[in-house]
Formats: C-alpha cells, structure tokens, sequence
C-alpha cells in the first residue's frame, strides 16, 4: 500500500508537470532511495526520489520536462545524484536541455557514464548555448571522459565553469583539458580534485601560456592523506599560488611564464627547487613584462640557482618585489643576487632600476665575508631599492651589522629594513650606530627588530622613537633659511695678474712662489711643479692658477691668459661682488722679450687702460660692490734697463695720467712697481705687498658662512678619498653634506627639502665666489680642481674648431657631432695616457658647460635635439684682424656701431662678441635672407670692432 502511494506521488508530479501552475527553478534527481517520491524542498526547488524498482519514472520525468513549455522556461539548475545513465536517457536529458532557454547549472553526483553515454553528453555539450556551469563530482569518468568533455568545450561556447572532482583523470586526462583550453577562451572558473597532483602542471600551464583570464583551483589527496591545494590562480587579483609540484612540473610551469601577461604575483614559498628551474625562470624574467611580486621563501635554492635568478635581474625591467628568505645559499649567492642591484664606478649604470624590495636570509644562509661585502656595496650605491629584508641570519655578527648600518648613512632611497630573527643584532654597538646612522639617515622609515636580541633585551625602544622623530614635520619659514650659519671672515683671497702676451706673468708668478716657503706648499703644489714642464710640452696654454699658504691665509694666483683666444673667458673667471680678490696689472717695458725694443708710452696706456676698462666693465655688471676694485700696477722687464731715460719718465707720466683718469672707479696702489719678473729677489717686495694686500682685503670684504671655511677642508678630505677627483656631481655633493655637515643636513623626511637644498646652493656659490670651487647653477656639478678647469677645460673648448666637419649645417652642428668632437679633441696627446677630462666630465656634461657659459648656443632651446653654434665657427674667428670679406663693385655693406655710455671708463668686454654673433646669426638670419632674395646683390654684414 505504501509503494502504491508513492507511485501515486511520481505519477502527481507527471500531471503537475503537463500542468501551467508548475513552474520549479531548481530540480533535484535522487536515485538511491528505497523509496519513491517527491517533495517540493523550497518555493521554486523540487527533490525527485526514484527507487530501484520505479526507474521507468526516471525515463517518463526527463521526457516530459522536455516538452513542458512553462517549466523549459523557468528551470535554472539540474542536478542528479547516484544515477546510472543509459542511452535512452540521456537522448531525453539532450532534448530537455536543448529545449530550455534557462538552466545554467548541471551537476552530476556520484553517477555513472559508459562511454556511449559519455559521448552523447559530449554531443549535447557541443550544441547547448546557454549552460554556464557543469559540475562531475566522484563519477568515475577518467581520463577517456576527461579527453571526451575537452573535445565538446573546444566548440563549446557558453560554458564559463566546469568542475571535476575527485573523478581520477589523470595526466593524460589533465593534458586533453591543457588542450581545450589553448582553444577554449569562454571559460572563467576551472576547479580539478584529483588523487595526482601531476594534473596541475598541465592545466596551469596551458591557462598562463594562452593568457586565459581563468581562475584556476587544483586539489590533491594522494594515497589517502588529507587533501589541500596544488595550484590557484584567481585573475582579479593576477596571484598565481603554488603549494606543491613535481620539479618537472614547476618546470614547465615557469616556461609558461615567459610571455604571460596575467600574473603579477608569483608564490611558490615552500615548493622544493632546483637549479634546473631556476635557469628557465632566468629566462622568465628577462621576457616577462607583467610579474611584479615574486615569493621563492623556503624552496632549498643554492648557489647556482640563486645565480641564475640574479641574472635574469639584468634585463629584468619590471619586477618589484623578491622574497628569497629561507634558502640554502651563501655569499656566493648574495654576491650575484646584489650584482644588478649596485654600482661599482661613478661612471657604471646600475643595472635593474625597477626592484624595489628583496629578501634573504635564513638559518642555512651563509651570508660570510663576501655577502656582507655585496650588501654594503648595494647599499652605498643603490638608487631604487626601497625595502631590505635580511631574516633569521646566524652568520654575520655585530661588527657586520655594524658596517651594514654604516653603509647606510649615504643612502637616500631605503625606507623599510628588517632584521628579523638576526642574532648578530645585539650589543651597545650597534645600538649606537643604528642612533648615529638615523642621525644622518632621516630617510629610514621603519627598522624591524622582532626576535634579535636587542629587542629582546628593551634596548630597541630608542630606535623607535628616534624613528619617529624623524617622521615629525618641521615648521620653518624662509627667515629661518640661513638663522643657524654664522658668519666669519674669509681665509681665503684671490689676486687676478692681467696682462697682455710677453708681459712675464707666468715667470713673476713663479718667481713669487719661490718667495714662498716651499714647507708651506701643498703636497699637490709640490708635485704640479714637478709636472709641468712635462705638461708644457703637450698642453694648451690658458690661465693658471699657483696657490700659496700664509699664516693660515690661503692665496691663489689666477693668471689671465693673454692671448687673443682666452679673451672672451676672462668674464667668466671675474669675481663676483664681495670676493675676497684683487688685481695686478702686468705690462712689460718692451715689446718682446728677444729683443731690447721699448715700448712707447702710448703703447703702455693702451696695455693699462683696456684691463682698467676691463675691470671696470665687470664691476660694474656685478650686482653690488662692497669696494672698489684694488689695482697694483707691474712694469716688467726692468732688468733690461740700464740707466734712466727720458722715455721711462714719460712712461710714469702716462700711467700717472691713466690713474687719474679712473679715479673713483679703482682703488689704486700707490707705489707702481718695476721688477726683473725671473729674480724671486726683484720680486721680494711684491711678495709682501701681496701678503699685506691680501689680509687688507680679507678684512675689509663681506663675511662668509663659516660652514665655507669647514667644508674647503671637508672637500680636501673627500677628494683624497675619491682618487683625487677633480670634479663632483651635485649628488655627491648633497651625501657629504648629508653626513659630514650638521648645518646641511635634512633632519626629517618631512623636513622642508627645498629649503635644505637652497642652503646647500648658497654655500656652493659662497665656495664659488671666494675661488675655492667653480659652481654653475643647474649644471649638476662643482668643479673642485679650478686649475685643471680653467686650463685643461676651458683652454681647449675656447680654441675648439669645427669648422671642418661635414656635419655642418649653414653654421650649425649637431649636438652629437659636438660631443665626438669633444672627446677626440681632449684626448691625452700623450700615448698610453688617459684624459683627465673625461675622466673626471662627460662629453655631455662638457656641452652643457659650454652653452650655460655661452661658448655655444642652441639654434631652437625648446628642441632638446637643436643643432647647435659654436661662435668660433664663424668666419671671422676670435683673434683676427676685422675687415670687409669682399671688395668688389657689387657689394653693398650695412653695419652697425655698438659702444657703452660711458666709453672712456667701459667697453663691451671680448665675452660680448661671441654672444653678438649668435644673435646675430639666429635672430637675423631670416632678415638677411629677405634683404638678399630682395636686393640680389646686397649683403648684409653685422661686424665689430675691437674695443666697442
């Protein structure tokens, strides 16, 4: 009676099912129940029961569900559990789906498949267009059902999920399904529960060599053990995870790597690897463009694969983040793996820019001498890593830790280091060193200290708090800008000798340095003495610059060149207002010293009045001048004079006439003086004018920031350090400060920096203007060596000549074609000698130089490609004498007279005429060109004239 009652309840569902008024989203099939029935679970969800011997409804269910129009439209979810397919069966669930505009989940449960009715599944899954999800769970497919599914999904195109559980596919099952989904690029979500975690290595390759957005879970239980997770990828966040794979496995895996551009994070922490894996994910991080984490925490790598990873940072140019904690190898390893990372000459690149974050360490690293080496060299010299890692190291003691945190005070970049788990963290030592270094370091933003033995004593509490100082923001305002540099009188004072060709400037600054004690002569000065009647033979004269020391005053000679082609320097080399300098003027009583011809007084004049004008002119283009400029006049020569004449008298008369003329414009020594400029005993009384003059003129000049005085000595120390550099990069110059210099120090990273770096400037152009360093805003560098520049470098720039080259371009070259002429032009003329030149500037920096000095110009300055001009291309080079190029009848000549307001005390000094030519060429070129095509044969001419 009972089963009659059941048989009544199917039959009730086969009439509901014909009827309108049922409408079910979801149905359940049940084929494992002793008893038959149904029962309506929820609202819209209807749980079917079949016993054995009631299978025949199993058949009538599915056949009448697929022609019942009202439930086609509302049913969203099938499932069926413990059932055994037949043909026949199947054939009714193919026309119920193929009717149904709606289900979008199949779910098959502990069920079973012969292959016949696998393979008209497959059929019915090759032609549905409206299933989303199918879920096989313990159904005992195999690989052959496995390989059935992926043919049905390569055509397939509406399925987003399929999941099979712990059905046994296998790897060649796991290899039909890596197939279809190479063609397959509808499906989102692919979840694999199988007794092999081999079947892993297949799908997840297959998923990132085809750049599938498909999130991907594989599941494994191998020999009854509990089951976890092989692989997960989840698209939305692009972090492919790997718990466990085979070698070969994670081999192929980082093959599929390469070209993949869905994965940002990689995490294989705890996955055993081997060097053979590692040479193939060397190859991954040269061609990937799309891994920015990757975590190889605790996975047994050594040194040789350390080193394969290391190499692959070489051409690596998006990476962020390695974690390398937990591995076995040892210095070695940390060598190579810092390598990229760090700088080994002023001149070198650091390779990888991009790695802002790595981490080492571990129990069985062996970080040794040579590590810690690497990771100080990393540390001085990397410009882009932001965080440090360097956990659980037993290898390194205090004195190492020591030498780490040294080496930080000259790196602006790290923000975060950790220390975790170190034991060599320990003691006052370090303790101390870690305060001083954030002293100088404000830039460190955490430093963490968890399980070393100074957190585990209390004594870390200091570091945290000076941290937290660090982080503070000051509140500074602009008169606050100079408050804490007091001022002091200069040390140092600078005489300008003047002069024209065979005036003896270079034989009396000689002589005068003899009157020197030479015990009192620089190390360096000794040795330039040595040098230079070497270096006479083979290098452009220019000007010169001998210095002396005098009871802790220090005078530097700057001699002016006197030929032609120095000239248009001589500006730039003038002092700026407040300098601590003043000038002699040299004139020789003879017109060349091979011969015993005087020179006549008006020819005297001519010599004293156009420096006197000179001098004038500058002073006057100077923003403020504290005092007139001090002038001592120096007739050489004089030996060559036997007894008095009439025309030496009328030469005192002349110059007489000269001072009266610039009264109230220079500050005249009394007492002109006549000299033998080779006899250091002729000499003895200029010497002690000098010193005299030189204290005067210390006194009686603007105070400087005593952090000048200190830093002169501070920059001595840094070039005997450095090999003697002759010149140092902006960069370089904001570490000393940073670390030497209190006063120049940013003491917060919130510290207002531009304020720090105004300071920093204003001292450079104190240094500057009392000669001791040659700074120009914005070109990036100081010139510590002014000899070397003003003779080595502006020597032979002022006499460079590309007038031959093919490059040319209507007067003007290109910037590249400047820059290969620079560097075949400084060469060393001596065989197997390098150029101090470049050594020390790069071509680059050089033609930077020359257009911030204006011994070139850029024909467009916003084209960062402008040809350029170089005025001593021109025709009519510096030094000849000016006149028409042309004398025919046809040639007509339009020019124009420049002279200065006040032409008897003034003129446009020869710097003005280079700058003339450009603007001439530049500005007026278009107008030339118009006046030429107009007159036909007119020619315009903008011409100067020596002296105005």
């Amino acid at each position: 009676m009972g089963s009659n009652q059941n048989l009544r309840e199917l039959q009730w569902l086969l009439q509901m099912i014909k009827s309108e008024s049922f409408n079910p989203q979801s149905i359940s099939f049940y084929l494992s129940h002793r008893t038959s029935g149904c029962y309506q679970e929820t609202e819209n969800s209807v749980n079917i029961n079949i016993s054995g011997d009631s299978l025949s409804y199993f058949s009538n269910i599915l056949s009448d569900l697929g022609t019942a129009k009202n439930i086609q439209s509302s049913l969203t979810n099938l499932e069926f559990h413990c059932v055994e397919w037949g043909l026949e069966q199947l054939v009714y669930l193919g026309i119920l789906l193929q009717n149904s505009s709606n289900i979008k989940q199949l779910v098959f449960r502990l069920n079973r498949f012969n292959i016949e009715c696998l393979s008209e599944l497959c059929e019915v899954l090759k032609r549905n267009r409206v299933i989303k999800e199918i879920m096989i769970s313990e159904s005992g497919i195999g690989p052959v059902g496995a390989g059935l599914i992926a043919s049905a999904l390569k055509l397939n195109e509406s399925l987003e999920e399929l999941q099979i559980w712990e059905d046994s596919i296998g790897s060649k099952g796991a290899e039909e399904l890596s197939k279809m989904i190479e063609v397959n690029s509808t499906l989102k979500l692919l979840t694999i529960f199988d007794s092999h975690p081999i079947t892993a290595a297949s799908l997840i390759s297959a998923v990132l060599a085809r750049n599938r957005a498909m999130e991907v879970h594989v599941w494994s239980g191998e020999n009854g053990e509990r089951s976890s997770k092989v692989v997960e990828f989840v698209p939305d966040n692009s972090t492919l995870r790997i718990y466990r794979l085979h070698l070969s496995g994670a081999v192929r895996v980082a093959c599929s790597l390469g070209w993949n551009s869905t994965v940002k994070s990689l995490d294989m922490t705890g996955v055993r690897l081997k060097s053979r894996w590692a040479k193939e994910f060397r190859w991954v991080l040269e061609q990937n463009r799309s891994l920015k984490e990757v975590r190889l925490s605790k996975t047994s790598l050594k040194d040789k694969g350390v080193v394969y990873v290391a190499a692959g940072l070489f051409k690596n140019q998006c990476l962020e983040s390695l974690y390398l904690d937990g591995n076995w190898f040892s210095g070695i390893g940390v060598e190579h793996l810092l390598c990229p990372l760090s700088r080994f000459s002023a001149l070198q690149y650091q390779a990888n820019i991009t790695l802002k974050s790595v981490t080492f360490g571990g129990g069985k690293t062996k970080i040794g001498r040579d590590g810690l080496a690497s990771i100080m060299q990393m540390l001085t010299t990397n410009e882009s890593v932001i965080k440090l890692g360097i956990y659980d190291d037993e290898s390194l003691g205090a004195d190492d830790f020591v030498k780490i945190f040294k080496s930080l005070e000259r790196n602006a970049t790290l923000r975060y280091l950790s220390l975790q788990g170190c034991r060599g963290v320990r003691g006052d030592v370090v303790l101390d060193t870690i305060m001083q270094t954030l002293q100088v370091n404000p830039w460190i933003e955490d430093i963490d200290l968890a399980r070393t033995p100074l957190q585990n004593s209390g004594k870390a509490d200091g570091i945290y708090q000076r941290l937290g100082q660090n982080g503070k923001t000051e509140l500074e305002t602009d008169t606050d800008l100079f408050k804490d540099m007091p001022l002091t009188e200069p040390k140092s004072c600078r005489v300008f000798f003047c002069g024209q060709e065979y005036a003896g400037k270079t034989a009396l600054c000689n002589s005068i340095s003899q009157n020197f004690s030479s015990s009192k002569l620089p190390y360096m000065e000794q040795v330039r003495n040595l040098v230079n009647p070497v270096e006479q033979a083979v290098r452009t004269s220019g000007m010169k610059i001998k210095t002396f020391r005098d009871e802790g005053t220090k005078i530097s000679i700057w001699n002016l060149g006197g030929q032609h082609d120095s000239y248009s320097l001589h500006d730039l080399m003038f002092p700026g207002h407040g300098s601590a300098s003043f000038f002699l003027i040299i004139s020789s009583l003879f017109r060349k010293p091979s011969n015993r011809e005087p020179k006549t007084p008006a020819e005297i004049e001519e010599d004293l009045q156009y420096w006197l004008r000179f001098i004038v002119s500058n002073s006057r283009r100077a923003l403020q001048q504290c005092m007139l400029p001090n002038v001592t006049i120096v007739l050489t020569h004089f030996d060559k004079i036997n007894q008095p004449s009439q025309n030496l008298q009328l030469a005192v008369n002349s110059i007489q006439r000269v001072r009266d003329k610039f009264q109230g414009f220079i500050d005249f020594y009394p007492t002109v003086f006549t000299v033998d400029a080779r006899s250091s005993a002729s000499v003895s009384k200029l010497t002690h004018h000098l010193r005299k003059t030189s204290k005067t003129i210390l006194q009686r000049v603007p105070r400087v920031y005593q952090l000048c005085n200190d830093l002169i000595q501070i920059l001595s120390d840094w070039r005997a350090e450095n090999y003697n550099k002759l010149a140092m990069k902006w960069k370089e110059f904001d570490e000393l400060c940073q670390v030497k210099v209190p006063p120049l120090r940013i003491r917060s990273r919130h510290d207002n920096k531009g304020k720090v770096e105004m300071r920093r400037k204003a001292v450079a152009i104190c240094l500057h203007h009392m000669g001791e360093v040659i700074y120009f805003d914005e070109l990036g560098f100081l010139i510590l060596d002014c000899d070397w520049f003003c003779s080595d470098v502006l020597g032979q720039l002022v006499k460079l000549d590309v007038r031959k080259q093919n490059s040319m371009e209507n007067g003007f070259v290109s910037r590249n074609e400047v820059e290969k002429i620079l560097r075949g032009s400084l060469q060393s003329q001596i065989p197997g000698m390098s150029s101090k030149v470049l050594e020390n500037v790069e071509a680059s920096d050089l033609v930077m130089m020359m257009l911030k000095l204006e011994l070139c110009y850029e024909q467009n300055p916003s084209d960062p490609n402008s040809l350029l001009l170089i005025p001593s291309i021109l025709e009519e080079g510096r030094g000849k004498p000016q006149r028409w190029q042309l004398s025919t009848a046809d040639c007509v000549y339009a020019g124009r007279h420049l002279e200065c307001d006040d032409s008897s005390h003034t003129f446009l000094t020869p710097g003005f005429f280079p700058r003339l030519q450009a603007i001439s060429l530049s500005f007026l070129a278009p107008l030339i060109l118009f006046y030429c095509c107009l007159c036909f044969h007119v020619k315009l001419n903008v011409f100067k004239n020596k002296g105005k």
